[in-house]
Formats: C-alpha cells, structure tokens, sequence
C-alpha cells in the first residue's frame, strides 16, 4: 500500500515538474508568415530552408539559385578542411527586400557547393520594420539586410553585409571572412630543459675522477 502511494505521488510530482518548465520555456515560432499590404506574404523570424519552395518566394529563390555560377576554386577553398564547417552562421533577411532576394539563394548554393552542415544555418527573416517575433536583430545590432554574421564558441567573429557590387562573388567575401579568423598554427619543438646539477653532486662526482 506504501509503495502505491509513494508511485502515486513520485508520478504527480514528476508531472507537475513538467509542466512548470513547459511553462516558463518560450516557444520559438519557426516559418511565421504574415501579409503585408505593401508586399503581400512576408516571411517572419527564424524560417528553415523549405520555407523557399513556397510561392511567392520560390519564384526569385529559384531563378537566383539556378543563374548563379560560384567561383569553383573559392567553393573548395571553404570546402577544404572544413574551413566554413567549423562556423555557425545566421542570415539575416528580408523577404520584401530586392538585394536579400538576390543575395540569400547564391549564398545557399555556395554554401551547399562547400559541404556546409544546413544544420548550423540560422535563417532570420525581419519585417519593413527591420524587427523580427524573438528580437534577435537587436542582441546583434542587424540594422540592414541582407547580413551574414559567423560565430565561433557562441562569440561573433565577423560580420558580412554585401553591397550591390559585391553580390557576385559573395563566395570570395566568405573566403576572406573564414581565412581572417584561421591563422595557420605554428607548431615549435618544445625547449630541452638542462637540469642544473647541485654544488655538492657536482663536488662528489669531481672527487671520484681524481
């Protein structure tokens, strides 16, 4: 009858352990839409890649994705000992906005073409406003779009935001970025260190030559 009870009350407490932390974790709504009068369906906060294979978005996304021909040397220069895998990067973007929709596909097909883990791709889209759901453009001062930031260790090591001139070798601005902050590592012999001998070892081992 004890160890009824005891089962009884081991499973109350366990569930309302449960749903405390439920409760105080804030849920992140990933693939918001919204609808904007000035540009139709928008996209909103943190989205996954399939969220491109949806119109209105698929339209541009493929058209920009199928027409760009990265510079295959610099492809596999990333590529090469996992150069950009060793990074967590988020894209910062705007679905209504000319230059994210011209940026964002060929920075995918770069990234796909370097084996680069989608995984570690965080894709953040913000409203006319320049704001997103989980204000994520604020704790990473994004003032303008499209932004690409690396981070290392949770810490921000570099920051890309493309101008027009740049879009077509947005690879080589990922190169220069990745190989800034991979300096090769010198490996140096480590020093002998010569044991000093004590004034009376050395006195002894002089008596026993003579």
């Amino acid at each position: 009858m004890k160890n009824k009870l005891f089962k009884i009350l081991s499973i109350s407490l366990l569930g309302a352990i449960s749903a405390y932390s439920c409760s105080t974790i804030q849920k992140v709504v990933v693939n918001r839409e919204a609808a904007s009068q000035e540009y139709g369906k928008i996209l909103l906060g943190k989205q996954t890649l399939s969220q491109f294979n949806k119109e209105p978005f698929k339209t541009w996304y493929d058209f920009q994705y199928a027409n760009y021909t990265p510079d295959a040397q610099t492809v596999e220069a990333l590529k090469k000992g996992h150069k950009l895998n060793k990074y967590k990067i988020k894209f910062f973007l705007a679905t209504w906005d000319g230059q994210s929709q011209e940026v964002f596909p060929k920075f995918i097909k770069v990234i796909k073409g370097a084996d680069y883990p989608l995984q570690k791709l965080d894709i953040i889209a913000l409203s006319r406003r320049m704001d997103s759901p989980e204000s994520e453009e604020i704790k990473y001062h994004v003032s303008s779009v499209p932004t690409i930031i690396l981070e290392q260790y949770g810490q921000e090591v570099e920051r890309i935001t493309p101008m027009p001139s740049d879009i077509a070798n947005i690879e080589k601005q990922l190169l220069v970025a990745v190989e800034k902050y991979s300096p090769a590592k010198k490996v140096t012999a480590p020093k002998k260190k010569h044991k000093k001998k004590s004034r009376r070892k050395a006195t002894k081992e002089a008596l026993q030559q003579e």
